[in-house]
């Protein structure tokens, strides 16, 4: 059975509008319906300096640590080294609302996801409900739209290779919702909804976080 870390937010990784042990606590539901060995870990910066060995996917569901800076300057490191050892051997990543602003000590992180939050220039309006709309991929292919209660990151900065897999629209024209992403070996997926519990009440997000963690399923899962 693949295995799974949900690095969910707390301490510097915690803030005041998401409440990730919840969030987080529904994301492992998804995640064990979909086949996955599940664990959940708020010492984000312990867990990534005890290394990797053994996981096949790191869902990131934490906040922006920026003001908060790491003190153990050693464990950072090691950090950074399990986490460039991890996408060396094809890890997966799968980045949750927040994540895009999260691990600002793990420049890997940044270059893995393929977009981030950029203090301002990205926004979002107030939360509302979402019409989402899977686009040209197979990962969502028989999907169909679904609408959820949720918050609208806006304006991400994103690289050019990043693939969208759901978007939605409004008088402004199109934004993207979330997109998949090929790191060396490791396939990513970011997916800018989940702000709270509410996001995961919506069957049809549900439904695209499982064809999500079907297609991170390690590499070798689709050779035997």
């Amino acid at each position: 059975m693949p295995t799974t870390f949900i690095l969910s937010g707390s301490g510097r990784y915690a803030d005041p509008w998401h409440p990730y042990p919840e969030t987080s606590a529904l994301l492992e539901d998804v995640a064990r319906d979909s086949g996955w060995d599940v664990s959940i870990c708020e010492d984000i910066d312990d867990r990534l300096a005890d290394g990797l060995d053994g996981i096949d996917l790191l869902i990131v569901n934490a906040g922006d640590p920026r003001g908060r800076l790491a003190q153990d300057h050693a464990l950072i490191e090691k950090g950074r080294e399990s986490l460039t050892e991890g996408f060396d051997r094809g890890i997966s990543l799968l980045g949750i609302h927040a994540a895009a602003s999260s691990l600002g000590d793990y420049p890997q992180f940044r270059k893995a996801l393929g977009g981030a939050w950029v203090p301002n220039h990205s926004w979002h309006p107030p939360l509302s409900e979402q019409h989402v709309r899977p686009l040209d991929d197979q990962i969502v292919e028989g999907l169909g739209d679904f609408t959820v209660f949720d918050e609208r990151y806006t304006d991400l900065v994103t690289d050019a290779d990043i693939e969208p897999l759901t978007d939605t629209w409004d008088e402004d024209g199109e934004h993207i919702l979330a997109w998949s992403h090929h790191y060396g070996k490791s396939r990513v997926v970011y997916d800018a909804l989940g702000h709270d519990t509410r996001s995961y009440d919506s069957e049809g997000h549900k439904d695209f976080l499982r064809r999500v963690l079907c297609w991170l399923l390690p590499r070798q899962s689709f050779d035997t």
